[in-house]
């Protein structure tokens, strides 16, 4: 009995140290690999960061790029380790293709904000801080993140868009250039004189340091409408001058044209009345 525990034991020891010669190095030598791998996926991603911010590029931008070149490293660093115990990576990689391939089908419309979230992160068509006009929506820009980008809408309401629906349609930016032109349509009558009051509204224009003097404002006639004569008044003005400008001159002009003799009609019939005998 004692001769058959001890030949048991013996064949344990024997096959421990097998394993030991066969899998030792093999177990070590991937500790060591993944621990020298994750240091090297650490230091690359610190020294992208740094770069970026030195190049100037979007702040919001920097984190989404240093971290897909640090989750690209892990994963060579993984199919590195798995080779060296003999696993065959390529069926692997397959299998988490086709398990992606999957996944990606079930979340179609989350992974199609993420990639309108790259494509308005890399070609930038707006920044923090624009005010813009997308997908319906109006107002500053809050926040551009990888599945929605957030505005404040000019009353102060907080609206989150999903970035497919930003990317897919028309993108008005009003922030991007400096300068911007001020349309405004005013109505006389069309007993007033039209040289007059074009004067007049160009001396109002000219009088008013925030407009600029090129492009030159421009007045000129744009419709008979049906009550009044239509003017086009076109000056251009500084981006932060436009709101309080298009005030001030609606306000401007009114008087200044009251003032000339001019009026300014409200939309009126005129009814005929036939006696009928």
């Amino acid at each position: 009995m004692e001769a058959n525990t001890g030949f048991q034991l013996s064949n344990l020891i024997d096959t421990l140290t097998q394993l030991v010669t066969q899998w030792g190095l093999k177990v070590i030598g991937a500790l060591a690999l993944l621990i020298i791998g994750m240091w090297v996926a650490k230091a690359i991603r610190a020294s992208l960061r740094k770069a970026l911010r030195r190049s100037e590029m979007d702040p919001t931008l920097i984190p989404f790029l240093s971290g897909i070149v640090y989750y690209l490293v892990l994963a060579v660093l993984i199919t590195a380790v798995l080779s060296l115990f003999g696993i065959e990576t390529t069926s692997l990689i397959a299998v988490l293709g086709a398990a992606g391939f999957a996944v990606g089908l079930a979340m179609q419309g989350t992974l199609s904000n993420f990639s309108a979230g790259v494509m308005l992160l890399v070609f930038r068509p707006f920044k923090v801080g624009d005010f813009i006009d997308a997908a319906g929506v109006t107002g500053n820009v809050h926040e551009i993140g990888i599945f929605s980008t957030t505005l404040n809408t000019p009353d102060n309401v907080r609206i989150i868009v999903p970035n497919s629906s930003v990317y897919g349609t028309t993108i008005k930016n009003f922030t991007t250039n400096d300068n911007r032109r001020n349309d405004l349509v005013i109505g006389i009558s069309y007993k007033d004189d039209i040289g007059l009051a074009a004067d007049t509204i160009l001396a109002v224009l000219r009088a008013d340091d925030r407009v600029l003097p090129d492009p030159a404002p421009l007045v000129a006639v744009a419709a008979l409408a049906d009550s009044s004569v239509s003017l086009n008044v076109r000056p251009w003005c500084s981006k932060e001058d436009y709101w309080p400008l298009r005030a001030d001159l609606n306000r401007e002009i009114k008087e200044k044209l009251e003032a000339a003799g001019c009026s300014i009609p409200y939309p009126q019939s005129d009814v005929h009345m036939h006696q009928v005998t």
